[in-house]
């Protein structure tokens, strides 16, 4: 049982302000049916999708130690709903704290480019969780099954979680990075089926798309067709860039790989809301570019 209300500083990042633009508005009207209160991070910056340090790894940690650092003005946790946010941010955090101990003089550096744009020092003093575990670990599954108004009996959902939630960090304390659960005991709480498929765990293709993507494409499709050969009705996944690469890009993706798949691909809160009883103009479910009427249908709406 909640006995407070649970707060977080909360870090949309770009695609669910573009082109995912309805996973922004279904993790607002998911928070808001559970009571959790998001302080939106407004001048938080891009994480920088792992580009960054390919640059430079003093860039990548600088940058996100001023997203971190405007989480812990607030002193609050900062909650990403991007599987890419949570890697990333969640690395630098985890290598920073590490400086703390081991070179604390590159930690004075990092702290020193934030004070000439005025910038609160990095301190290492709160956690960077995903919406997911946020949900999982502090909210609780028992508390959310109590809020269920429908149960999605007989809806068959294949978890997608794409590779920085679960292998980006050195601890993740949440969940089996290998064998993951906690997306699935999710769907065990509000009514639906898991579907285990051997793709859950593995890398849509999004990272190759824009110099290798006919291998990104394939990469893509095969996740979709073992998806689809295990029996899902739908594949949701916590992470908008997998879903730009599963949904938006699907029509593409069938043409390299030669074959129909029309299978939808849901964002993880869309497909808790629903269960609460929240509408699917709500979620933007109409925005999908593979249609979600064939899981809205088998739902009863």
């Amino acid at each position: 049982m909640l006995y407070q209300t649970l707060k977080y500083a909360y870090f949309p990042g770009c695609v669910a302000q573009g082109a995912c633009s309805e996973l922004g508005l279904s993790t607002k009207a998911l928070t808001k049916a559970l009571g959790i209160e998001l302080v939106e991070l407004k001048k938080a910056a891009c994480c920088g999708s792992g580009i960054f340090k390919e640059d430079s790894q003093l860039l990548e940690d600088t940058v996100n130690a001023r997203n971190i650092a405007l989480a812990e003005q607030l002193n609050l946790p900062l909650l990403t709903h991007c599987s890419t946010c949570q890697g990333v941010i969640g690395h630098v955090d985890e290598r920073l704290k590490e400086c703390q101990k081991t070179d604390p003089q590159y930690i004075d550096k990092v702290n020193g480019f934030l004070e000439k744009e005025s910038c609160s020092p990095y301190r290492g003093s709160t956690e960077v969780k995903h919406l997911l575990y946020a949900l999982v670990t502090d909210y609780g599954l028992e508390e959310i099954q109590k809020r269920v108004t429908r149960k999605l009996n007989g809806l068959k959902c294949a978890a997608f979680y794409g590779c920085y939630l679960l292998r980006a960090q050195k601890s993740i304390p949440y969940d089996d990075p290998f064998q993951p659960e906690a997306m699935e005991n999710v769907f065990r709480a509000i009514g639906a089926t898991p579907i285990y498929y051997r793709g859950r765990t593995q890398c849509c293709g999004w990272p190759l798309s824009s110099y290798a993507t006919t291998q990104s494409f394939k990469m893509a499709g095969t996740h979709i067709q073992d998806a689809l050969t295990s029996g899902a009705d739908c594949i949701v996944t916590p992470c908008p860039l997998c879903h730009l690469n599963l949904d938006s890009r699907q029509p593409e993706v069938e043409k390299v790989i030669g074959q129909k798949l029309g299978l939808p691909v849901l964002h993880l809160p869309q497909l808790i809301a629903l269960a609460l009883g929240i509408s699917p103009q709500e979620l933007g479910l109409e925005r999908h570019i593979v249609s979600t009427k064939p899981v809205l249908e088998k739902l009863g709406f």
